[in-house]
């Protein structure tokens, strides 16, 4: 199963690492599931996970980066014509469709299109879950 992460379920992930986002983690760590992404959301990754105001260990940022480079599956997507409110968003959206990601899993699913692929991570799991 592809899926795309939202930086917002990386984040939440490590600040509460027993809530839903971390489960989700968890299963790309695993590689239960394929991470999607390109060079756009790596870096931001990296940029969000390195701000100061989360506290971060270096060493988890490098370690969750270095796993990222060497077991996602990078995209090279098709861009889209579609508007967003916050045009960060659009890669992660552009990654999906172009990868044909099963879903696109985000904490804030107002930023992106109505579309079945995007989702909370409490809904994939209930997926994931029923799926298995």
């Amino acid at each position: 199963m592809r899926i795309v992460l939202d930086t917002n379920v990386l984040v939440s992930a490590l600040l509460s690492p027993s809530g839903p986002p971390a489960s989700v983690l968890s299963l790309a760590l695993n590689r239960s599931v394929i991470l999607l992404l390109d060079n756009r959301i790596l870096f931001e990754y990296e940029d969000v996970l390195r701000r100061d105001r989360f506290g971060f260990p270096a060493y988890t940022v490098e370690a969750l980066l270095d796993f990222f480079k060497t077991s996602a599956l990078f995209m090279n997507p098709a861009p889209t014509s579609l508007k967003f409110t916050d045009d960060d968003d659009k890669p992660f959206y552009e990654v999906a469709v172009s990868g044909e990601a099963e879903f696109l899993v985000t904490g804030n699913k107002r930023h992106f299109p109505k579309k079945p692929i995007v989702v909370t991570p409490g809904q994939f799991l209930d997926f994931y879950t029923r799926s298995r």
